[in-house]
């Protein structure tokens, strides 16, 4: 009888087991079915915004390419472009170029370059066929183009892809990604997107920032220059690409997506953005390098100048040649491989 007691036990056991196995199994099924079913709504979700996003630039490439180049296999470049503009600021004609960075991507170094142009550098913008502040090109009937010919024009690399932005898109996508943490290095008393004197204040420390803060953080420029206002945009570009990585980020995807609307013109295809994503993902680690331009401020009549300094300008186009790997003639740039 004990034999017979112990048996059912055991079997009433193994059943047990068997059950929680199955609802174990099922349940993991559910969740796996739930991730794909959320990764394929986010796939498609991103998809039409970016599709919506997109934006060609008249170039099929750049002319100092001799082909175009693919940003899922090849080194590429970006610039991105922070445009002074936002509602209130509709009426007040063509906007400027509120910031300037110069990114360079090399696949396999898995690293990418942050070099931040100061928007009062004095250069030659083609189109005016003149020398003046560089965020006048992005204000002219030419825009974008004129910015993209006077970039290239200065650092004798090409501008392979754009990506346009105004203050409502960088506020929303921060406030979206739950904001940023950022280490303040002093008070600060700024506008904000509304020109409200003021509206802003930040004390030093390390804090989380929302978006009207993380941007008056990285526009002021009233208690240092423009190499450290660019030097915080660029510290910026870090923490908004850290916490777009966090699990927290994956879960609010949806609301970031929706964040960028019409805010945001590139003229690189969804497919070739999700091909950007082995940079994040890359098992090595991502290594992000920020560069700054010297100069000195030069003031020759009643208008403020950034005169760039022309041996360390020379340096930095060998740098940014040297991670694009690029092969440099007096006629044109070839690719080293």
């Amino acid at each position: 009888m004990a034999y017979t007691r112990q048996n059912s036990r055991k079997v009433r056991k193994k059943r047990r087991l068997r059950r929680r196995g199955k609802v174990v199994i099922f349940i993991l099924f559910m969740g796996f079915l739930a991730f794909i079913s959320y990764g394929s709504y986010l796939y498609l979700k991103t998809t039409n915004m970016l599709a919506d996003s997109y934006e060609a630039d008249g170039r099929e490439k750049s002319a100092l390419r001799d082909a175009y180049v693919d940003p899922t296999k090849d080194n590429i470049s970006i610039l991105i472009v922070g445009a002074d503009s936002s509602e209130t600021r509709e009426d007040l004609g063509n906007p400027r170029s509120d910031t300037l960075i110069y990114a360079t991507l090399n696949k396999k170094e898995n690293s990418i370059k942050l070099l931040s142009i100061p928007r009062d550098s004095l250069v030659y913008i083609p189109y005016l066929e003149k020398e003046t502040k560089i965020n006048s090109a992005y204000a002219t009937k030419a825009g974008l183009n004129a910015t993209i010919e006077t970039v290239e024009h200065l650092l004798e690399v090409p501008v392979d892809y754009y990506v346009t932005l105004n203050f409502e898109a960088f506020i929303d996508i921060i406030d979206a990604l739950g904001g940023i943490t950022i280490d303040v290095p002093f008070e600060i008393y700024e506008q904000n997107s509304k020109d409200e004197a003021n509206a802003i204040h930040l004390l030093p420390g390390r804090q989380k920032l929302n978006g009207e803060e993380a941007l008056a953080f990285a526009r002021t420029r009233k208690y240092d220059n423009d190499i450290e206002r660019g030097k915080r945009q660029q510290q910026v570009i870090k923490a908004v690409f850290d916490k777009a990585m966090s699990v927290d980020a994956v879960l609010k995807a949806g609301e970031i997506i929706e964040s960028i609307g019409d805010n945001l013109k590139t003229n690189l295809r969804p497919n070739e953005i999700f091909g950007l994503i082995s940079y994040a993902v890359n098992g090595s680690g991502l290594n992000i390098e920020s560069l700054t331009l010297e100069g000195y401020d030069y003031q020759p009549g009643r208008t403020y100048y950034y005169k760039l300094d022309e041996v360390a300008l020379e340096e930095t186009k060998r740098i940014l040649r040297e991670h694009l790997e690029l092969n440099w003639n007096s006629s044109s740039l070839t690719t080293a491989y």
